[in-house]
């Protein structure tokens, strides 16, 4: 384990601003959802802390991306594993893996995205997504062939919540690894093997 470059602040030390927001944040993304026992992102939260104003703005941006987003939640995941699994974004990987098998993901096809998206047993809209994923990823926007068939399938809204959210996911991966946010101990049984 690495150390934290930016080192997360305990809750009892954040602006009473950034409190208030989370108090209202937590409450409108829980929805019906109970995450008792479920990893908190702590680290995460607490690392954002050390900065109310940018914590608030990521978050409201990123709330829109995971419960106002226009894609289904299996679609959001997949695009994020992806991401995380490309950007070695251990942090980000583990708390999608919870959020993916919320979604309707299998631990195979979670296990399976790290392979991308030639890997047999992909339908063809998730071999899609995958490739629009790797594109975004590596070469900074979606390819005309891909772009066609993720257009065969969905709206335009739809596609820009794709991009959006492959592109909020590269920014996070890019912010943890490069804070050296550390996961939580409950999330460490979650982490990717790496051979």
């Amino acid at each position: 384990m690495r150390m934290a470059r930016i080192a997360p602040i305990s809750r009892r030390e954040w602006a009473p601003k950034l409190v208030t927001y989370m108090s209202e944040y937590r409450a409108k993304v829980k929805g019906d959802r109970n995450n008792e026992g479920r990893p908190g992102g702590a680290n995460l939260l607490g690392t954002l802390a050390v900065h109310p104003d940018l914590a608030r703005s990521f978050l409201e941006f990123n709330g829109h991306i995971l419960y106002g987003a226009t894609i289904s939640a299996r679609v959001r995941e997949l695009l994020v594993l992806r991401v995380a699994s490309v950007r070695q974004a251990d942090y980000e990987w583990a708390q999608h893996t919870l959020l993916a098998g919320d979604a309707g993901l299998t631990p195979e096809e979670i296990a399976r995205v790290t392979d991308g998206p030639d890997a047999v047993g992909w339908s063809p809209s998730d071999r899609s997504l995958l490739r629009a994923a790797d594109e975004m990823v590596f070469d900074g926007f979606v390819s005309a062939p891909t772009w066609q068939e993720l257009a065969a399938e969905y709206d335009d809204r739809q596609l820009m919540d794709i991009v959006f959210t492959v592109g909020a996911y590269e920014l996070l991966a890019k912010a943890l690894r490069t804070f050296g946010v550390e996961p939580e101990p409950d999330l460490v049984p979650y982490l990717p093997v790496r051979g």
